[in-house]
């Protein structure tokens, strides 16, 4: 406790000045509440050099002056005179600094049950720091030893070699943090390195049984190229039929599927070409993603064929039973009408919605001719439901930033 104050609260006694005793029930207040504030100045520094998010420092500054006053009060009424030698002591003296160390205990005992699990966990997490970092530094050299006792070849692996290379990162930061002294840093760093080291674990737990992978993964893509080979072959009469079936207004956005889709499997024949090459070399990760990027080119090229496909089936089903889309829509907009009544919005949505049935009744009245645009006719009935459903997302409050569908309904 001394350290705390001026040596003027200390001054040193000659060996014939008169000292009277101090109550002891004083002294035991007094160093009791030293024991307090000195427990709860060791848990907000804790609570300062690993959560400093939780701002400690200044609530405990106020305590802590409450208990600085006590312990001067005390040392004023204890510490015997320079000149005089006597302790100016009287009962009425002491029950005042009794009374002050008792509300200063309390004050401390207040501040710690106000945030007790805080400072506890302070406590508890700035003692386990240096336990983390050995374990993260103990964690590094167990897999750097699995790395040395491993195939070389697996370790050659590009997976291994990346997940080395983020393991050595980690230690270079946690030997600067742990140079630092900041417990949040060593932290920190000791859980990179603990992550890190994992990595490294699952990268030479798994090189072993890269070869069998990359060998069901071309397997895979290679039966998967042959079929979308297959599907190419209807996307050609497909488009000739939209041309002779429906306006070539209905198709123009799909002229350049079959060449593009086409590029897209001599893309995927290459890179399936390249992958069986380098899992035969011995880099069955290089084969990997090659598959990968093959299946991405697979993907994009049946997109291409199906719109073809679909857009033709879709067409017909409107020309055999135009009506029914038509239908569809109106069947929405009523649900979205009825909405309106019953959340009592007709006076605000009443109009925006009465407008689209002059947008479906127009749109109805456009097919006509040999050859109607029934695509158009698709696109405009879509634009209607999807319009009425944001208008049935704005009555029910769902979608906040939604745009004004009054606003919208204007220019339709």
């Amino acid at each position: 406790m001394t350290s705390r104050w001026p040596a003027r609260f200390f001054p040193r006694a000659r060996v014939d000045e008169p000292v009277l005793a101090v109550p002891p029930e004083l002294t035991d207040a007094f160093l009791d509440m030293d024991r307090r504030q000195t427990v709860a100045e060791s848990a907000v520094k804790a609570s300062e050099q690993v959560f400093p998010e939780q701002e400690m420092r200044e609530p405990w500054d106020r305590v802590a002056a409450i208990c600085y006053d006590a312990s001067a009060a005390y040392l004023a009424l204890t510490t015997p005179h320079e000149t005089t030698g006597s302790v100016p002591t009287s009962a009425g003296a002491a029950d005042r600094v009794m009374r002050q160390l008792t509300a200063a205990s309390r004050a401390v005992d207040d501040f710690f049950a106000a945030r007790h699990s805080q400072l506890e966990n302070a406590v508890a997490s700035l003692a386990a720091v240096p336990g983390e970092a050995q374990d993260a530094v103990a964690a590094a050299n167990t897999v750097r030893q699995q790395m040395l006792d491993t195939d070389p070849k697996f370790v050659g692996y590009p997976s291994v070699q990346a997940a080395a290379a983020d393991l050595r990162d980690a230690e270079v930061a946690i030997d600067a943090a742990l140079s630092s002294g900041q417990p949040i840093a060593v932290r920190s760093a000791a859980v990179r390195v603990q992550a890190a080291a994992e990595a490294l674990n699952r990268a030479l737990v798994q090189a072993p049984s890269q070869d069998a992978r990359a060998s069901r993964a071309l397997a895979s893509v290679g039966t998967r190229i042959a079929a979308v080979h297959t599907r190419a072959e209807r996307l050609a009469p497909a488009f000739s039929s939209l041309l002779r079936e429906f306006n070539a207004a209905s198709s123009a956005d799909l002229t350049s599927n079959e060449d593009r889709s086409r590029r897209m499997v001599d893309e995927g024949e290459n890179l399936l070409a390249r992958a069986r090459s380098a899992l035969a070399s011995g880099n069955p990760e290089g084969a990997l993603e090659l598959t990968a990027s093959l299946r991405n080119h697979l993907t994009d090229a049946e997109e291409l064929i199906d719109a073809v496909t679909d857009r033709l089936d879709l067409l017909r089903t409107v020309r055999d039973n135009p009506a029914a889309k038509a239908d569809d829509v109106r069947f929405k907009l009523r649900d979205a009408q009825m909405l309106a009544v019953s959340r009592g919005v007709t006076r605000e949505w009443a109009s925006v919605l009465d407008a689209q049935v002059e947008r479906i009744e127009r749109l109805t009245g456009e097919l006509h001719g040999r050859h109607p645009d029934y695509w158009a006719y698709v696109v405009g009935l879509d634009a209607v439901g999807e319009f009425i459903a944001t208008v049935v997302e704005r009555i029910r409050g769902r979608s906040a930033t939604s745009p004004d569908p009054g606003s919208t309904s204007s220019r339709q």
